[in-house]
């Protein structure tokens, strides 16, 4: 009797874990979901400003409900759209991110790149992301064509944020970006681009793909208000009233995804950290975290 407790048991976990992937891959990955926040970083009685975060597109090209989705932000009219990296999971890519981003690249825009701009995915070992030995180097694929994106999305006149720093004008303001290449993969390069913020601008945004604390402390200690970000997948497994397990870089796992506030007192900022998009296709799944964008409202501190 016991003996066949216990296969009934093993076989219903069996099930229970099979119906789970099916829906972690089948159904929630591609359960594109729209995120709004509101963000009181601009002077009192402004106008708000309307931007779009992009993320972690992880793009290959058969994703036709992907682009088809991206595209549609479009309707959004959004003021600013920032491409936070990421956007390339296959070598013949950059043609389906260009088709979705096609509607958006009309608008004002920045971006900067990821690891998985430069490098193809591979396959590894799940249990590999709870390594937290600061000295592990990231496992890196065949090389991918960033350089076709990288001129098309300049041809359209976004702004490469790549170890960069400008100010632009949008929704009739003038924003203050600074953004570093992936620091997951160590490209970043704050130190070029640091200095306190521009007191002609009406708002000071930093962008990168991987939120790692040596880069956001760094960018919160200049002034920025905004941060923004994206890596994590915000965790991309997640544990219901739990959160996610992992980021994957050095930011705390409360962190993850969605708005909080960074750093001290005496220079703390926003941090917005998208879950994206996407998914490696060598692990194609997500649970209790949706594939995501975000509409981040600009609004009056007062």
């Amino acid at each position: 009797m016991r003996t066949r407790s216990v296969i009934a048991a093993a076989g219903g976990l069996t099930a229970i874990a099979a119906g789970a992937l099916a829906y972690a891959s089948l159904w929630e990955r591609v359960r594109y979901t729209l995120r709004r926040y509101d963000v009181p970083v601009l002077a009192e009685d402004a106008e708000p400003l309307r931007i779009l975060q992009v993320s972690d597109l992880h793009m290959t090209p058969g994703q036709h409900g992907k682009q088809e989705w991206v595209a549609s932000l479009a309707a959004l009219d959004p003021d600013l759209v920032l491409l936070t990296g990421d956007n390339l999971a296959h070598p013949d890519a950059v043609p389906s991110v260009l088709t979705a981003l096609a509607p958006l690249l009309k608008l004002p825009g920045a971006f900067v790149f990821g690891s998985n701009d430069y490098y193809g995915p591979v396959l590894k070992n799940p249990f590999s992301y709870f390594n937290r030995d600061p000295n592990r180097q990231p496992i890196t694929g065949p090389d991918l064509p960033w350089q076709d994106l990288q001129a098309a999305l300049e041809a359209a006149g976004w702004v490469n944020l790549n170890n960069a720093r400008t100010t632009v004008i949008a929704g009739g303001r003038r924003i203050e970006l600074v953004g570093v290449d992936d620091p997951h993969i160590d490209r970043d390069d704050y130190a070029s681009v640091a200095g306190p913020v521009s007191p002609d601008a009406d708002v000071h945004i930093g962008v990168t793909h991987s939120p790692e604390p040596r880069v956001l402390d760094r960018m919160a200690a200049d002034g920025f208000e905004l941060l923004v970000a994206g890596h994590t997948h915000g965790g991309q497994v997640c544990v219901p009233w739990y959160g996610a397990l992992v980021t994957n870089c050095g930011l705390s796992r409360d962190m993850a995804r969605g708005l909080h506030r960074y750093g001290p007192p005496e220079h703390r900022s926003w941090l917005h950290v998208s879950a994206g998009l996407g998914t490696s296709p060598y692990a194609p799944f997500r649970f209790a975290c949706p594939p995501e964008a975000s509409v981040l409202t600009l609004v009056s501190r007062g």
